[in-house]
């Protein structure tokens, strides 16, 4: 899947900017009790960034991979797995408003950065100070998430600023949940959308 294009012309159903919360019952391994952020979806599919899956790797390690001398601060934060397909691009969630070779706003609040430049303004110390640096993304063909969310894998819901960037990664899935009103551990495979 390609990076998302902020000029994509986007289907009237499109789930850009929801949060993906995988079900209690999802047999996936590999996104169980994951939460995600939709940052492209179209008739084409769908391609989200997973945002509570610590991965074993720091931003200095990114900084120092990319010749970056870190003056951040901050790199002994930890990278995220933002999914199974191409774990070697990175993408930077962050707060909107500030814009860089590549952003691309995924709602008022959110945009996605997948350029050097966010990493060297962060590795400078500057940047923006609302940020998630995850390798990786998830994706789905044409159809697919549909298909997905019609088996009741996936629950749906508006994607919070504070649920990305003032929650603990490990509490990200149940507080997102619990926001509106949803118990997860007293859900089965049968819910919908919220």
């Amino acid at each position: 899947m390609p990076t998302p294009n902020i000029d994509s012309d986007l289907t009237h159903g499109s789930l850009r900017g929801q949060f993906l919360l995988a079900m209690p019952g999802m047999e996936d391994p590999r996104f169980k009790h994951s939460i995600a952020l939709i940052v492209e979806h179209s008739e084409e599919g769908a391609m989200g960034i997973v945002i509570n899956a610590p991965s074993k790797v720091h931003w200095k390690e990114v900084f120092e991979q990319l010749s970056l001398q870190d003056s951040s601060q901050r790199g002994d934060e930890t990278v995220l797995l933002g999914g199974p397909i191409s774990t070697e691009q990175g993408f930077v969630l962050h707060g909107a408003g500030v814009q860089f070779d590549s952003t691309t706003e995924i709602n008022r609040e959110i945009s996605l950065t997948a350029s050097r430049d966010i990493l060297e303004s962060l590795a400078s110390g500057h940047g923006p100070d609302d940020v998630l640096l995850a390798l990786g993304y998830a994706g789905w063909g044409a159809g697919q998430l549909e298909q997905e969310l019609a088996e009741n894998a996936w629950l749906t819901l508006p994607a919070e600023p504070e649920i990305l960037f003032a929650t603990p990664v490990d509490k990200r899935w149940q507080n997102a949940a619990a926001r509106h009103g949803i118990d997860l551990s007293g859900l089965g495979s049968q819910a919908g959308h919220a």
